[in-house]
């Protein structure tokens, strides 16, 4: 996994002056770091749902340290029946964790939402949310921001039969859609309902909504470099100029 990376999820959108994060997988460890050497200032944590491979990374994001930052944390899958606060609380709770949340020097705020609320994160920047088809749900993100659009839709399960209908409007005319392409379609037949879809489903998605560039994300950690490699090359033949995800790519719609 030299190529491609082996941590968990973990993006930043820049809008401007504006800073957004979805999910705090292991990966965010590294963007914390590079945070952290940048002044203190308010930003954005969206997380698509509270698995553990999309959380683990909180404990260890460093500007969470660093009095004079200011956070908010979203969720869209736990609302009504849980609180996201809550939901960290449990996790960094003795004998899984040796320090509570307390411990944090950052000026954190929690919110839950309903998946299909609209969140204006700051001026000019629109955060359009959707639910997705996972276990204990999931919520995929559009951030719309001077003219162009960046969808974040992970983790998520196609249907038996075509495409998502709502997800296929969600998605239109986007500029970049980094979608849930964990396995191939014919790994799927042994995975129905993990929750998770492939990288043939995301073409004939992105395909039907008109989208201009494709990612693939989300890789199975059994899938190493080499197999990532023919990925590459069978969705550079479906979908010419598709993207198949590594760690630290910088992507500009």
């Amino acid at each position: 996994m030299i190529r491609y990376g082996g941590n968990t999820s973990s993006l930043e959108v820049t809008c401007g002056d504006r800073t957004l994060l979805f999910d705090a997988g292991s990966g965010i460890r590294y963007l914390g770091k590079k945070l952290a050497a940048t002044p203190p200032r308010e930003a954005d944590l969206f997380l698509t749902h509270t698995h553990f491979d999309h959380v683990c990374g909180l404990p260890f994001f460093v500007p969470f340290f660093i009095p004079g930052w200011k956070f908010r944390v979203w969720a869209g899958n736990l609302y009504p029946r849980h609180k996201l606060q809550t939901v960290i609380e449990d996790m960094m709770i003795a004998p899984l964790f040796p320090v509570p949340p307390t411990i944090f020097n950052a000026d954190i705020e929690f919110l839950d939402f309903p998946a299909g609320n609209d969140i204006e994160a700051a001026d000019g920047v629109v955060v359009k949310t959707c639910a997705l088809n996972h276990p204990n749900e999931a919520t995929g993100y559009r951030i719309e921001f001077d003219g162009r659009s960046i969808c974040y839709i992970t983790d998520t399960e196609h249907p038996p039969e075509g495409n998502d209908k709502a997800l296929e409007a969600f998605l239109k005319d986007a500029d970049i859609v980094i979608y849930d392409a964990s396995y191939t379609d014919e790994e799927y037949q042994q995975r129905v309902g993990w929750g998770h879809s492939t990288w043939e489903a995301g073409v004939r998605l992105c395909d039907a909504a008109n989208v201009k560039t494709y990612v693939v994300f989300h890789h199975d950690p059994e899938h190493d470099d080499d197999f990532m490699d023919g990925v590459a090359r069978d969705v550079e033949k479906a979908r010419p100029g598709s993207i198949v995800a590594k760690e630290g790519m910088v992507l500009k719609p």
